[in-house]
């Protein structure tokens, strides 16, 4: 069975890492998506609040799970017997980005990292951008997922 992790903050979920997941899917029998805890990082959306929107965004997606860890994503991998990390790629900087951390991780053990170029209309949309709009009380909603809501 082909098993993939998306790792990310999810700070919120966004309609580009829907995308992402979504497509992932069709590659890979089972996508885990993984939210990386940081004890550093002030977060918007509470740990549970950033899985339940997960959740419930592909609740009628068997093949998707989410889980949570700390540490480096890929000792993670070895520990939950994946060989797949899923990555989205907006623009040329992300694949710079990118990049180095896929090296940094094909060197540390025996992980592959699949890059899917984000849709033409999701390219723009970040967690940032979502968290400034709703921090200044706007739209979010034509960029977030239905699961996204805020109180």
């Amino acid at each position: 069975m082909k098993r993939a992790i998306f790792p990310g903050s999810f700070d919120p979920l966004t309609l580009g890492h829907y995308d992402i997941i979504k497509r992932g899917i069709t590659l890979f029998d089972e996508v885990i998506v993984a939210i990386g805890v940081n004890s550093d990082k002030k977060y918007m959306f509470t740990l549970d609040e950033r899985k339940a929107f997960i959740e419930k965004a592909f609740a009628d997606e068997p093949q998707v799970k989410v889980l949570t860890y700390k540490g480096l994503t890929v000792d993670f991998c070895k520990e939950i017997d994946v060989e797949f990390i899923l990555r989205g790629l907006r623009n040329p900087a992300d694949f710079e980005f990118e990049k180095a951390i896929a090296h940094a991780n094909r060197s540390l053990a025996t992980i592959e990292t699949v890059f899917l170029l984000t849709s033409a209309k999701t390219s723009f949309i970040s967690s940032s951008i979502v968290r400034d709009v709703i921090k200044n009380h706007g739209d979010y909603t034509k960029f977030v997922p239905n699961s996204v809501r805020v109180k």
